[in-house]
């Protein structure tokens, strides 16, 4: 059987005009990188109107077993290009995090990928290294402005800016800086952020236009003064130098998958730690340019699904067509309590037990939301009928029809029930509607994300956490939306509580404001901004012959 990278490496892709061209975008509105990838100039769609449906790929809580969702949002535009629709398949960037650790690249799988697939998953067209940059100018500007008299009275033990560096490295997570002397900076305990946890990646993804994204990076807030003010980029004169360095990186990436499709992908936030959407611009130019979008939300639904519609719809003014809820039966089984070793075989009770994850999540789609939706099974060679068929009985009592995916596999063609449904599901009216009002209090909305989306008893504030909501709230950020920092293996803060826990609260440890990106960051259960390798990390199976081609990345 071959692997990802050997069906990508074999792959014949068309040179990069004829692929924009095929969204009604013109040559000189590309600024290629090399043949087969380039940035796209959105000044030129500015005056268009969005007319596209845009459908929302998401998933059940992930599991070692694998759900699929780039494979299945892949494949689905595929399916519907080969339907004679006019298809903009808008993802995420790769970070070299998991591409290294133990999650892999973020290109899809299959023969339902997004190519060139080493170039996207290594290093790109730089977006990630501009906002690094950007990120660690602000830093060093920070430390500078005190080193040189600290004329905005900044209180050293208040800053809340940290460095990044794209790459899990948890060794970073806590240092001691500044040491070496008065010439050396003033010593101060700090930290490194993986740079998909930056606040310049959330306000990339969140910018409407170069202009928005310059008043975003100085609003942002990087620490206190000694009265409690809150001191921002703005004040340390920095947002016109990182404006400068993301000029480039604000612009949408152009690519194509395997069968020629056009795929816009751009930005790259995770889920659990951030607000895990591509970018508004370019979920906008595929709204401006197709007939449908596809786009996919980061990790299982009640967080990535849920950051997507109550944070990126609020911001840029989209209502989702349809909801695509990815499953496998095997992701299903672990989550009923099967060992990972006995989930190629039949197992009727572990799946019913497992199956009240994805109806919930399916419950909050559709009940929450408003939102049309259907259950898209990956398919794996070892489903059984009869486990297909409970899937499929459970899915109906909810009135959810189930589609079969086989896109790995088959590429489009294996999605083409999956595309007609989609298809059938947006010609219904929409009830979209958000999960609460941002005008509601900070503590109602963390309270509606806990009970209805996750179906918590309530949440719970550490003292620390109070005291950083009453203050929020004195400073103004009282009405931003929410982004829950929460692991992506549970419904609940504690990632050992697989299916669908009942009788449990969550509990908020830690309380900051992104001012930049516009929303507030609740951090519960152990989350962390720097994840770490695993005990054997992908890497070590990566390699290159002497002719340059890559070998084992995944």
């Amino acid at each position: 059987m071959k692997t990802d990278i050997e069906i990508a490496q074999e792959a014949s892709l068309l040179p990069i005009p004829e692929i924009a061209a095929r969204l009604g975008i013109r040559e000189e509105d590309l600024e290629p990188y090399g043949r087969t990838k380039a940035k796209l100039d959105v000044n030129a769609l500015k005056d268009l109107p969005r007319k596209a449906k845009l459908i929302l790929v998401t998933a059940i809580n992930p599991t070692p077993a694998g759900e699929g969702k780039t494979t299945t949002s892949v494949g689905l535009a595929d399916a519907l290009n080969r339907m004679g629709k006019r298809v903009a398949l808008c993802l995420r960037e790769p970070s070299l995090g998991p591409v290294f650790g133990i999650k892999g690249g973020a290109a899809g799988g299959g023969y339902a990928q997004v190519v060139p697939m080493e170039e996207i998953n290594l290093h790109f067209t730089g977006d990630f290294h501009a906002i690094g940059a950007a990120n660690n100018l602000l830093a060093a500007m920070l430390d500078n402005h005190i080193q040189q008299g600290n004329a905005l009275d900044i209180d050293v033990r208040r800053i809340t800016w940290k460095r990044c560096v794209d790459m899990n490295d948890r060794q970073l997570r806590n240092i001691v800086c500044g040491l070496g002397g008065k010439a050396n900076g003033v010593p101060r305990e700090d930290g490194f952020d993986i740079t998909v946890a930056s606040e310049i990646m959330a306000v990339l993804c969140l910018a409407t236009s170069l202009t928005d994204l310059k008043a975003r990076l100085g609003r942002m807030v990087v620490g206190y003064t000694r009265s409690g003010t809150p001191v921002t980029a703005h004040g340390l004169k920095a947002e016109g130098a990182m404006a400068a360095l993301l000029k480039d990186a604000i612009k949408p990436n152009l690519v194509q998958t395997l069968e020629h499709t056009p795929a816009l992908i751009h930005g790259g936030p995770f889920a659990n730690i951030a607000h895990g959407c591509n970018s508004i611009m370019a979920t906008d130019a595929g709204l401006k340019l197709g007939d449908y979008v596809v786009t996919e939300a980061g990790f299982g639904a009640d967080l990535g699904a849920e950051k997507f519609l109550d944070i990126k719809c609020r911001a840029g003014g989209f209502a989702p067509s349809a909801v695509v809820m990815v499953a496998t039966v095997r992701a299903l089984k672990h989550h009923g309590g099967a060992a990972k070793a006995e989930l190629n075989q039949e197992n009727l009770e572990a799946l019913e037990k497992g199956l009240p994850n994805l109806l919930q999540h399916v419950e909050n789609i559709t009940q929450v939301y408003g939102l049309p939706c259907v259950v898209a099974i990956n398919a794996f060679p070892t489903d059984t009928a009869a486990e297909l068929k409970l899937v499929e009985d459970k899915c109906r009592e909810l009135g959810v029809h189930v589609a079969l995916s086989e896109v790995w596999a088959r590429g489009g063609e294996g999605g083409l029930a999956l595309a007609e449904e989609v298809i059938r599901l947006c010609g219904q009216p929409s009830q979209f509607r958000f999960c609460y009002d941002a005008a509601d209090s900070i503590e109602d909305k963390l309270n509606a994300i806990a009970t209805k989306v996750y179906h918590a008893d309530g949440v719970d504030l550490t003292p620390n956490a109070r005291k950083q909501l009453k203050e929020l709230k004195d400073l103004g950020y009282g009405e931003l939306p929410i982004c829950m920092a929460k692991t992506q293996y549970s419904f609940s803060d504690d990632p050992a509580l697989l299916g669908a826990p009942r009788g449990f609260r969550i509990t908020v440890r830690n309380l900051k404001v992104s001012a930049g990106a516009g929303f507030l960051v609740a951090l519960t259960g152990d989350i962390m901004t720097m994840p770490g390798l695993p005990k054997v990390p992908a890497a070590e199976k990566i390699d290159i012959d002497e002719n340059g081609v890559i070998s084992g990345l995944f």
